[in-house]
């Protein structure tokens, strides 16, 4: 094509081309905020029980406390779902299975540690054997408590919602993404 500045126009890249302004479209701010809306209130967790947390999340999902009503709601697949739970202690054996469990949840994915247990190994602290979950996952929410009750699930859903759709959940170190294999002395 003949331009009169500068004799041609080259298109270049299409596919690139389209990749960012795609990327620029969903990253204005109408835009934006009505995905960080939808993010927030779609938490799907699967949920990664080793410990006697389980059953305070199950309560948390019981009618009672009726986390759905935040839109939270537990599913199985990992494939399906964006929200890690891990509900008590990680040993080495167990933080293998949670980072394959991780890796194939979709972006954006986010992780809730639920327990003493799972914060700083609880009464397990000076095991060989424990594996801390902010050593291996970029953990957004942590719930204290032995066991935490339901209302502090509540709260950490409440809380990871204002995460994201402040879109703190962006500005994550990447330091995780090559944490490699868990659990060896390498």
């Amino acid at each position: 094509m003949d331009c009169p500045r500068s004799g041609w126009i080259f298109i270049g890249r299409l596919e690139e081309s389209a990749r960012k302004a795609a990327d620029w479209l969903v990253n204005k701010t109408p835009l934006r905020s009505v995905r960080d809306w939808s993010i927030a209130f779609s938490l799907w967790p699967v949920h990664f029980t080793t410990s006697c947390c389980g059953a305070e999340f199950a309560a948390a999902a019981n009618p009672r406390f009726d986390a759905e009503r935040f839109g939270f709601l537990p599913f199985l697949s990992p494939r399906q779902c964006n929200l890690l739970m891990i509900e008590g202690t990680l040993t080495k054996k167990m933080a293998k299975a949670a980072r394959i469990v991780y890796e194939q949840m979709p972006d954006p994915k986010f992780v809730i540690a639920m327990g003493a247990c799972a914060i700083d190994g609880g009464i397990f602290y000076n095991s060989y054997n424990i594996v801390r979950p902010h050593e291996i996952f970029p953990v957004d929410v942590f719930i204290p408590g032995c066991p935490p009750r339901p209302e502090a699930v509540a709260r950490a859903i409440v809380l990871l919602q204002r995460k994201i759709r402040e879109a703190r959940y962006l500005k994550r170190e990447k330091k995780y993404e090559s944490a490699g294999e868990v659990g060896t002395d390498e």
